[in-house]
């Protein structure tokens, strides 16, 4: 059964290669890679996925490709798309771990990067423009993408700011039942076998992390790793964005203040932390695949000779990685099943007007919120071809069938050569 979706499977690694640009890049090169081209999702589907990973911890990119794969085949489907999408950044930052100390750091600036961060804003106008013109439709999805727009700019690194926007702009299409009106339907079954194992290995992990911090096991330090990432993974709410700063307080910042208390503590050189934050920008990938590095340096110096702290850092390196990725998969594999049932519901139908225009509003915020960072309006020949990368990505796009691989090579040898 899974080899007639070996070209979904090729279609989704080759996205791992070249998703540069972070989420809302993302979701760009899905549309148009899973949607337009491919057809394995319609657009109002991808639009809904994103809508409803917006509402979970996690990793919503992945979550959303997760959920591709689990239209196209199911469970097993879902799992090797998810281990597919992560493979590749996961083990080029684990590799980081590895090499860090031995790369010049000035070169780590390399200037092949230059034009990403205006590919992806491209990419975002493209992705905007789209979902504006399947969401927006009459005169109330347009107040809540104004106000989802201003709101998210003004709040936009406030990790609370995307769920309860777009709980609200579900209620708010709700405040009128005459346009769709409920039909009687009977209770789904519901699986919770993924949701008690999400919160059995929550549970779990803390209370073995104590135990074996409190007793000092010798295998302590994979414990600890364990539960850290895997608690970071599933409270950690707005992406990558947000789990960065909260790896860099618990690796960087707190073992200063508990090392009296807590010798063995875990902990990441604040530079190197820094590093590894900037350069996993610049991978193609998920940026939870920072996991992947933090593990591997957490563990690095443990062990009595070389081959063990090596063995030790690989063992880090697959923790970061598994930890912090599967709290996203539990999660989104049980509420999706539930959210689609639900949907039957007109309570909910009519929600979904709301939050898709809601989405429209986040898409449009961090279009702009992206354009702030990038040099746009200097009269200088840097500033032209940065506006003439976004224009140019969207207009690909949106007007001819040249795949995103391409486009994501173009900007890479654009950099090279300028």
């Amino acid at each position: 059964m899974l080899f007639r979706h070996i070209p979904f499977l090729k279609a989704v690694f080759i996205h791992s290669l070249t998703a540069f640009g972070g989420p809302q890049a993302h979701f760009g090169m899905m549309l148009k890679t899973f949607a337009r081209r491919r057809h394995y999702v319609t657009e109002q589907e991808l639009i809904e996925y994103n809508a409803f990973c917006q509402l979970l911890p996690g990793a919503s990119s992945t979550q959303t490709l997760t959920l591709i794969g689990y239209k196209r085949g199911g469970v097993i489907l879902a799992v090797l798309t998810l281990i597919i999408w992560i493979l590749p950044a996961s083990i080029l930052m684990g590799l980081l771990s590895f090499l860090l100390h031995y790369i010049d750091k000035r070169a780590l600036n390399i200037d092949v990067f230059k034009f990403i961060p205006p590919m992806a804003v491209g990419f975002l106008v493209y992705a905007t423009v789209l979902a504006f013109q399947i969401s927006i439709k009459n005169t109330i999805t347009w107040i809540i993408m104004i106000v989802g727009a201003i709101s998210t700019y003004l709040l936009f690194k406030q990790p609370w700011i995307f769920p309860l926007l777009i709980i609200l702009g579900g209620l708010t299409t709700n405040l009128s039942r005459k346009r769709i009106p409920q039909i009687e339907q009977k209770p789904k079954k519901i699986k919770w076998w993924n949701f008690w194992l999400f919160g059995i290995i929550f549970i779990a992990a803390g209370l073995f992390s104590e135990i074996a911090k409190n007793f000092e096991w010798t295998t302590r330090s994979p414990i600890n790793l364990f539960e850290n990432t895997y608690r970071m993974g599933s409270l950690v709410f707005g992406g990558g964005q947000v789990l960065m700063p909260m790896m860099y307080e618990q690796f960087s910042v707190r073992p200063n203040a508990i090392r009296k208390k807590d010798s063995a503590v875990l902990e990441i050189d604040k530079d190197d932390m820094y590093t590894g934050m900037g350069i996993v920008r610049a991978m193609p990938g998920p940026v939870f695949a920072i996991g992947s590095f933090a593990g591997g340096m957490a563990l690095k110096d443990y062990g009595k000779n070389p081959k063990e702290r090596v063995a030790m850092q690989i063992l880090g390196c697959l923790i970061g990685t598994i930890a912090i990725f599967l709290p996203s998969a539990l999660l989104v594999l049980f509420f999706f099943p539930i959210w689609h049932n639900l949907k039957k519901y007109a309570v909910i139908y009519r929600s979904l007007e709301g939050i898709n225009s809601v989405v429209v509003g986040i898409m449009v915020a961090a279009t702009f919120y992206l354009m702030k960072d990038i040099s746009l309006l200097d009269v200088k020949v840097g500033s032209l071809l940065n506006a003439t990368v976004i224009a140019a990505t969207f207009t690909l796009l949106q007007y001819t069938k040249i795949p995103p691989p391409l486009i994501v090579i173009g900007c890479l040898l654009l950099g090279y050569f300028f």
